[in-house]
Formats: structure tokens, C-alpha cells, sequence
């Protein structure tokens, strides 16, 4: 008789051992690539929060500057304008003596024979309205206009006769006002 050593039951428990094993480091294996990935997970959203919070304190500042920015603008324009203002003053200043000569020329300009009734400024433009004793006159008070150093480019515009025996002419004539430092600069 021989003897018949069975095998098989042992190699069976070998065999659902070793599944065991397999199932559970699978399992060990599973939950710790789930924890790995967890733990990434945590510290990505902790990053994006943290970035996010980095990112909102940025905008802030933006606003503020974009405030600030607004106000420098503001700023700016009201030092042009103010800027402007101190011209026109200044200008004026420079002017303000100006009126004075003007007046002064056009009183040592007129030749005898010859009377202002009015003179109109526009700017730098005179129009000045008279009456002459004749056309002579009116071409004096032009050459002398024209020499005088407060008054520039005269032109005739209109000249009548209003006397019936033809001795007196209505006369219009512009001017420009000018000061000798423009002469001499024209020169």
C-alpha cells in the first residue's frame, strides 16, 4: 500500500493566504494612495486660499492706487488751470500799461484838423471813427500811426464826404495795438 500524502489542502490554504495578503496590501495600498492624495488635495486648496488671499489684498491696493490716481489727475488739472490763470494774469499785467500809452499815442497821432468820435477795441484790433477836414488829414493820422510804437497796420475802411462843400470826410479806419518790443521782434 502507499501512502498518499494530500497536498492539495494545504496548498489551498496557501493559495487563500496568499489572496489574503494580496487583498489586503492591495486595500493598505488603496487607503494609502487615498490619504496621499487627500494630503495633496489639503495642500492644494490650502495654496489657492493662501493665493486668493494674496491676490484680493493685491486688488485692494490696485483700488486704492486707481483713488490715488484719480486724485493726481484731479490735481494735475487744477494746476493747469490754475497754470492758465497766472498767464492771463501775467499777460494782463504786462498789458495793464499798455492801455495807458495807447491812449497817450493816440492823443499825439491825431493831426490838427482831425477829431476821434470813437474807438473800439477787439482784442488787439482798434476801430477808430473821425471826422477830417479833408483826405490829407486822414492820411497823416495814418503815417503817423503807422510811425508810432504802440500802434501798428493801419487800414482805411470807409471814408465819406459829409459836408456839402466837400471839406469834411467821415472816416473809419483799424489799427493793430502792438508794444515796441513787438516792432522790434517784426524787425
Amino acid at each position: 500500500m502507499a501512502t498518499h500524502i494530500n497536498l492539495l489542502p494545504w496548498r489551498d490554504e496557501l493559495r487563500a493566504e496568499q489572496t489574503r495578503q494580496f487583498v489586503s496590501l492591495t486595500i493598505i495600498s488603496v487607503i494609502f494612495t487615498l490619504a496621499i492624495i487627500l494630503l495633496i488635495h489639503a495642500n492644494l486648496e490650502r495654496l489657492i486660499s493662501f493665493q486668493e488671499q494674496r491676490n484680493q489684498i493685491l486688488t485692494d491696493e490696485i483700488k486704492k492706487l486707481d483713488k490715488e490716481l484719480e486724485q493726481i489727475k484731479d490735481l494735475e488739472d487744477t494746476k493747469e488751470k490754475l497754470l492758465s490763470r497766472m498767464e492771463i494774469i501775467q499777460s494782463l499785467q504786462q498789458k495793464r500799461p499798455q492801455i495807458v500809452h495807447l491812449f497817450d499815442e493816440l492823443v499825439r497821432s491825431v493831426p490838427e484838423g482831425l477829431h476821434l468820435d470813437s474807438i473800439k477795441q477787439s482784442g488787439e484790433s482798434l476801430t477808430i471813427i473821425g471826422m477830417a477836414e479833408s483826405n490829407g488829414r486822414v492820411s497823416a493820422y495814418m503815417r503817423n500811426i503807422d510811425a508810432s510804437d504802440w500802434m501798428t497796420k493801419p487800414r482805411l475802411t470807409v471814408i465819406e464826404s459829409k459836408r456839402k462843400d466837400g471839406r469834411g470826410s467821415e472816416f473809419t479806419l483799424t489799427a493793430s495795438q502792438s508794444s515796441p518790443k513787438d516792432v522790434e521782434e517784426e524787425k
